[in-house]
């Protein structure tokens, strides 16, 4: 049966869209939340509104390939309760387990995996009062920084359809910018949540090492250098989040230093005059664009009575490449090994992506020992980082060198292994440092391109320090509010 929405022209969809609650997209997730203790609105009327939002929105953008309508339905007939109690929200489809649904990894290797059980960090989001109803498209095992996996195609970005919505967390970024819902989970293990952020115009923290559980099951990603939260339209959504997620859970093999108020009550703090750091390494050019905005970022922070200087850090650029390549093309071995003896299958090319299969191949090969000395190389990068903030409060630096890329320019299943790496590090070379080091990061959307794409500004606090990012974002999203240019983005969708 064809439904009344596919034979309705493009724009004749997009004018209905909202018509069940028009104000849906005027609210961020505590919002929402807000409207319902109020009883303005009811969570099954929110998630009707979010599935309406999904069913009309997602052909455009390819946001959504895992749904859970039935199952979302079925949790509000649970004591639901918490924070974000009935306001509707989607996992991102790589690592996150909710017991009986799928979660591909964006791989077709995995495209039939169904969780056993529900990870503590999905707990805690239903434990807040948050109602998951479907999985967001990511790249194969979340690999690259755009999201393009051949299992469920590319996701676009609402900006311009055209172009990439970043990664690994595009499905994420694009669901958010577009409106279907608020916030949404995302990992970070190289810039996966900054990186999506920064191309969909949305705010991204990468928590610092360990704040939010990974486990049961895997507890460590990457070395620890990938950790979960969220991208979302507003500061303080991602604050209250991160006050119902934190926290250790049994058998963390690390612990976050430990949070002495909430992160929400961070938001009110007065922010001073702060000391920041502009770091640009040397051996990446930017984009003019770039470089316009980061002015722009500079001089919205001295114009808020901060001081920013030029710096440098010291790092060993080579070791620190070798370093990722090392990390990640070992774990990938070891997990892809493990599928293959559990299914008891060989894998080539019609079950993994190009570069999946290079990277493989690469992890069966690294030694014991470059293993342990890559770790050491991110424990000597961590110091090297943390030695900044003796004389500086804060980092900045772009997210990205180059505005968002087009779709297809950046391929997870090219057979140039040695491009693919060039244009990754031509790109994004700044983000995936603070993965390494553990600290907290975050991207901001105060500024766009020339042709109206989102250009993110990344600040980064000393380790544990989220609070002090949290209260410089509040104050820069009310001195340079970006929901406005969101919502234009979002009358224009599909032109």
């Amino acid at each position: 049966m064809v439904s009344w929405l596919q034979i309705l022209p493009l724009q004749k969809k997009l004018f209905l869209i909202g018509k069940m609650f028009k104000e849906y997209k005027d609210f961020d997730a505590t919002g929402l939340a807000n409207l319902i203790e109020k009883k303005e609105i009811s969570p099954k009327e929110l998630l009707d509104e979010a599935i309406f939002q999904t069913e009309t929105i997602d052909p455009l953008i390819n946001a959504i390939p895992q749904r859970h309508f039935e199952l979302a339905k079925e949790q509000l007939d649970t004591n639901l309760s918490g924070p974000f109690y009935g306001v509707p929200f989607l996992l991102k489809d790589l690592h996150a387990s909710l017991k009986g649904t799928i979660t591909s990894d964006g791989s077709r290797l995995h495209r039939k995996n169904i969780a056993k059980y529900t990870d503590t960090l999905t707990q805690r989001c239903l434990d807040a009062g948050l109602v998951i109803f479907g999985k967001t498209n990511s790249p194969e095992f979340g690999l690259t920084v755009t999201t393009e996996p051949i299992l469920h195609g590319p996701t676009r970005n609402p900006w311009n359809l055209d172009h990439s919505a970043g990664g690994s967390s595009g499905g994420a970024a694009a669901a958010v910018a577009a409106g279907i819902i608020p916030m949404a989970q995302a990992t970070d293990g190289g810039g996966s949540i900054r990186i999506p952020a920064s191309c969909c115009g949305l705010v991204g923290l990468k928590p610092t090492r360990a704040r939010t559980p990974r486990g049961p099951g895997v507890f460590e990603g990457w070395a620890g250098q990938s950790i979960a939260h969220c991208v979302s339209i507003s500061v303080r959504d991602s604050a209250l989040l991160l006050d119902v997620t934190a926290g250790a859970e049994v058998g963390s093999p690390y612990y976050a230093p430990h949070q002495e108020n909430s992160f929400v009550s961070t938001l009110e703090n007065k922010i001073g005059s702060l000391k920041i750091a502009y770091i640009v390494p040397d051996f990446v050019p930017l984009d003019n664009e770039v470089m316009e905005v980061m002015k722009k970022t500079i001089n919205l922070l001295e114009s808020l009575g901060h001081k920013v200087e030029n710096q440098t850090i010291n790092l060993p650029y080579e070791e620190m490449m070798n370093t990722i390549a090392v990390i990640i093309s070992s774990s990938m071995a070891n997990k892809i090994d493990e599928v293959e003896k559990e299914l008891n299958v060989t894998i080539d090319n019609s079950l993994l992506e190009n570069v999946s299969l290079q990277m493989q191949k690469n992890g069966r090969e690294v030694m014991t020992k470059d293993y342990i000395q890559a770790v050491k190389t991110n424990h000597k990068i961590g110091y090297e980082v943390e030695k900044m903030f003796k004389d500086f409060d804060v980092l900045l630096s772009p997210v990205l060198a180059k505005p968002p890329v087009k779709i297809g320019e950046i391929d997870l299943n090219t057979t140039d292994f040695k491009d693919y790496q060039e244009k990754l590090m031509a790109y994004t070379p700044f983000t995936g440092i603070f993965n390494q080091s553990g600290h907290p990061s975050i991207s901001l959307p105060l500024h766009r391109s020339s042709k109206n794409l989102p250009i993110g500004s990344m600040f980064t606090a000393s380790f544990g320090n989220e609070s002090l990012l949290f209260g410089l974002s509040k104050q820069l999203e009310e001195a340079e509010p970006w929901i406005d240019a969101i919502k234009e983005m979002r009358i224009n969708l599909g032109e």
